[in-house]
């Protein structure tokens, strides 16, 4: 079968490894991808009305939070998100603290998050600020299962690792979202798992990683 090879050394990492990806699987994922983003979306587009309203008329500013991530093949894309901050507070002491702790391999979400507004409390506990994300699917940006995108920044401190994560695309949902996400707090875990998602990439792996998201999201566990 034709295929695409990627490989990338790295004994600083320990991440020494060959990713075979068939181009007829890639085409499969793409497929399932754009039907399935396009089917969710309408079927939530009363919801996503909805929460556009009430984002726009909580708080000053738009409805959606754009932000600059890494992608595929590691060109940077604009990803989507429903706003759930108050705005012009990209620059406050708190995110230039979760930066600096990242550079040092942290990776801080704060539970007491003084920029977060009250509606999007709730929908970072539901985990509904990521729906604008199927956006980026039907695009072709990213992916129903993949990595999570990340912020340039955060992947600064370790390129052997970035270029790694860039063989596919990032996604909406992945395998530290159904595992113990509460415990997603440093590099070496997010690491562990954005690895083990590429070496045992397929559609058997996508389809027990969607099935297992949904009760995951509602149980709201490590969201906030």
């Amino acid at each position: 079968m034709d295929s695409t090879l990627y490989g990338l050394n790295s004994d600083r990492q320990g991440l020494n490894f060959e990713l075979a990806i068939p181009r007829l699987s890639l085409t499969a994922k793409r497929t399932i991808d754009f039907f399935g983003s396009l089917l969710i979306l309408l079927f939530l587009l009363p919801l996503l009305l909805l929460v556009a309203i009430m984002v726009r008329c909580s708080s000053r500013g738009p409805v959606f939070y754009v932000q600059s991530r890494v992608g595929y093949r590691g060109r940077n894309f604009r990803l989507y998100k429903f706003r759930t901050m108050i705005v012009d507070q990209d620059h406050c002491a708190e995110i230039q603290r979760v930066k600096q702790l990242a550079r040092q391999g942290i990776l801080l979400k704060l539970k007491n998050d003084s920029r977060i507004t009250p509606i999007g409390r709730i929908l970072r506990r539901t985990s509904i600020d990521e729906l604008p994300q199927l956006l980026n699917v039907l695009k072709g940006e990213m992916s129903l299962v993949g990595p999570r995108p990340l912020a340039p920044f955060l992947l600064d401190p370790y390129p052997e690792f970035s270029r790694i994560r860039s063989l596919v695309k990032p996604g909406i949902t992945g395998l530290w979202q159904i595992r113990a996400r509460e415990l997603n707090t440093n590099a070496a875990y997010m690491m562990e798992h954005d690895v083990e998602y590429i070496r045992r990439f397929g559609f058997r792996l996508d389809l027990a990683i969607l099935l297992r998201t949904i009760p995951v999201c509602l149980s709201g566990k490590g969201a906030y």
